[in-house]
C-alpha cells in the first residue's frame, strides 16, 4: 500500500474513534451534564426555527419516531423542548427548544465552529475545495453504504 493511503486510514480511523468521546468532552459541561452527546444532537436536529414534527426530526437522525419518542420525554423532563400538538392536526406533534435547549443549541454549534476553523486553518481556497471533494466523497459513501445495508 502507498503512503498517501495509510495515512488516509489512519486518519480516519483515529478521528471515528476520537471524535464522540472528545464532542462529549468538549460539549457536555457543567451547564449541560444532565444530558448525552446524543441529546445534544436530538437538540441539534430540532434547530432553532420553527417546530419541527417528530417525523422530520427521526428522519433525519435516522431513527425510528418510538426512538425518537423515548429520548424527547427525558428533554421535555429535563426542560430543553418543548412538545405541544399542531393547531391545524392534533395528531401531529411539533417539538421545538426551550431557552435552556436554545442555549444548548448554541454551544453545541460553538464546538462545531470551532473545529471547521480549526480544520481550515491555514489552507487557500485550492485547498478548500480539495478538502470539500473529498469530504463530500465520503459523505457519499457513507449514504451509499446505508442504502445498501
Amino acid at each position: 500500500m502507498n503512503t498517501t493511503y495509510n495515512t488516509f486510514n489512519e486518519i480516519l480511523v483515529g478521528l471515528f474513534n476520537e471524535i464522540m468521546s472528545i464532542e462529549e468532552k468538549a460539549v457536555i459541561t457543567d451547564e449541560f451534564k444532565d444530558i448525552s452527546n446524543n441529546d445534544m444532537h436530538i437538540i441539534e436536529a430540532i434547530g432553532k426555527d420553527e417546530p419541527k414534527n417528530m417525523s422530520t426530526v427521526a428522519k433525519s437522525m435516522r431513527v425510528t419516531v418510538g426512538t425518537l419518542t423515548i429520548a424527547i420525554n427525558n428533554l421535555v423532563k429535563k426542560a430543553y423542548v418543548n412538545r405541544e400538538r399542531s393547531e391545524k392536526d392534533r395528531r401531529v406533534v411539533l417539538i421545538s427548544l426551550t431557552e435552556k435547549g436554545v442555549r444548548a443549541f448554541d454551544h453545541h454549534k460553538s464546538f462545531h465552529d470551532e473545529m471547521v476553523k480549526a480544520t481550515v486553518e491555514g489552507l487557500n481556497d485550492d485547498d478548500k475545495d480539495v478538502l470539500v471533494r473529498g469530504l463530500s466523497n465520503l459523505s457519499n459513501f457513507f449514504k451509499s453504504y446505508m442504502e445498501r445495508s
